[in-house]
């Protein structure tokens, strides 16, 4: 069991579920977001009426007591979200309310990840959602259940969102960022690239977020009314990835996968080659030989 007094002396995302983590040993996929919260001094988790908001945090002036609201309208995933969110609020010691005596979060403030220096309402969503990221998708335990799948796949993406028990967006952008292939994985909705997840080490791409998705990928020719990704398949790079005089870009394969209300997600993963003195034993083959061989590995 997890208390208060566990997470003395540390402020940040990071820090805290560390903390939490080490208090409480043995935890399992799906974390129980309510329990954890309840330890930490939620005394309710209720109904959010307040149109336009997705959740809320209410607590005394010392933090030791809080209230979290959410959307009645929301699904599960997003629910437990938004309550890791506020408890994200509530948990870290700099976050206080800026122009009222309560937080309340809009669906944008749940999507945030990245804000200006300056901002300092932005950037206290970007750490809401992180703690709430880390929490409900530990690294230590993703890592562990990452390593059960080997090559990219957007299937992966709906096993871990259900197995997690989280919506399909931090899912995205969990697998994006902690799969051990250098890949990205973009949100789009009606043909608009709304954000990008990505690894550390993915190359630098040329289609950024509130672009067009590139009229040579595959989204525009892959139908809607397909109920799962779509086959992997490789598309110019050029496109995607940015192109710097003299260098070769990587070979770049792309699979994608409608969702409703015209959101979709488009996985790229490049094959990025490594510099060694040895020779390459694929350089004389093909790419349609390659991506052969990757989809025999993945299914064999």
């Amino acid at each position: 069991m997890v208390t208060r007094h566990d997470l003395e002396g540390t402020g940040s995302p990071d820090g805290l579920v560390l903390r939490i983590l080490k208090a409480s040993p043995g935890l399992h996929y799906p974390i129980p977001i309510e329990e954890i919260a309840r330890q930490l001094g939620i005394k309710e988790i209720a109904e959010l009426e307040t149109d336009g908001f997705e959740g809320g945090l209410l607590m005394d002036a010392d933090k030791q007591n809080g209230v979290i609201l959410v959307s009645k309208t929301a699904p599960k995933g997003r629910r437990r979200f938004t309550i890791g969110h506020e408890l994200g609020h509530f948990c870290i010691p700099s976050h206080r309310p800026v122009k009222t005596d309560k937080f309340l979060c809009s669906r944008e403030d749940i999507r945030t990840w990245s804000a200006p220096e300056q901002d300092k309402y932005a950037r206290m969503e970007v750490e809401a959602n992180k703690f709430s990221a880390l929490l409900l998708m530990p690294p230590p335990i993703l890592r562990s259940y990452l390593a059960k799948h080997r090559d990219p796949d957007l299937r992966h993406v709906l096993t871990l969102a259900e197995d997690f028990d989280v919506s399909k967006d931090p899912a995205a952008r969990a697998y994006a960022q902690h799969h051990d292939g250098i890949i990205a994985i973009a949100v789009v909705k009606d043909g608009t690239v709304l954000r990008v997840y990505k690894h550390v080490k993915f190359p630098r791409m040329a289609t950024l977020a509130k672009g067009r998705v590139p009229e040579g990928s595959n989204y525009w020719r892959v139908a809607e009314r397909e109920t799962g990704p779509s086959e992997l398949r490789e598309v110019v790079a050029g496109q995607w990835l940015e192109s710097t005089w003299g260098e070769r870009l990587p070979e770049l394969y792309e699979q994608v996968l409608f969702q409703q209300m015209g959101f979709g997600l488009i996985l790229l993963w490049p094959e990025l080659v490594e510099e060694e003195e040895d020779s390459d034993p694929d350089e004389n083959r093909t790419s349609k030989q390659r991506l052969a061989d990757r989809m025999g590995r993945r299914w064999g």
